[in-house]
């Protein structure tokens, strides 16, 4: 395999530098006046430039180099534009969804149901919002099923004690008496 072509400058070519002392501003102020953007112009310029440089041996021989480094940079800043249109169309489809926190009893009925031990949570959880009956808990398990039925009344128990309102609790307590 050949060696590679040497770069602009490992030849000091001056023509590749006064190209670009003669046409970058030129260049990035019709790219600013199109993206509205001047940094981002100076870049494009700036990236349309480096690729001349990296096809140089090439390029030289054009008759109007300057052409091609205005077409790269124009494609680049079209296919800028093109992107942040693409991004800006599909934020726009993008709806903020306000949903209703979690109401009060819920958030009690999850912590009541964290304070309880693992099975008895698992037995409680499957049984009445899995809806599944204690002898398929027990084969799921893999326990007999009076041990499926007594960590539902441990669970059940400690959930009443948790869940219950000790307002509620005096209150009745009072109206018993």
């Amino acid at each position: 395999m050949p060696p590679p072509a040497p770069s602009a400058a490992e030849r000091g070519d001056p023509a590749f530098a006064d190209l670009y002392l003669s046409h970058f501003q030129r260049l990035a102020t019709q790219l600013y006046a199109y993206l509205g953007d001047h940094a981002e112009a100076q870049d494009l310029t700036q990236e349309a430039f480096c690729r001349a440089f990296d096809r140089w041996h090439r390029i030289s021989v054009y008759d109007d180099p300057a052409a091609w480094v205005r077409r790269v940079a124009w494609n680049l800043a079209t296919s800028r534009l093109r992107r942040r249109l693409t991004a800006l169309r599909y934020l726009s489809r993008q709806r903020e969804e306000h949903l209703p926190g979690p109401e009060p009893d819920r958030v009690a009925l999850v912590r009541a149901l964290a304070e309880l031990p693992a099975r008895q949570r698992r037995a409680v959880v499957l049984h009445h919002l899995g809806h599944l009956t204690t002898a398929e808990i027990a084969e799921q398990e893999g326990v007999a099923e009076g041990t499926v039925r007594s960590w539902l009344s441990r669970g059940r128990t400690a959930l009443a004690a948790s869940l219950t309102d000790p307002r509620e609790e005096n209150s009745r307590v009072r109206a018993a008496h």
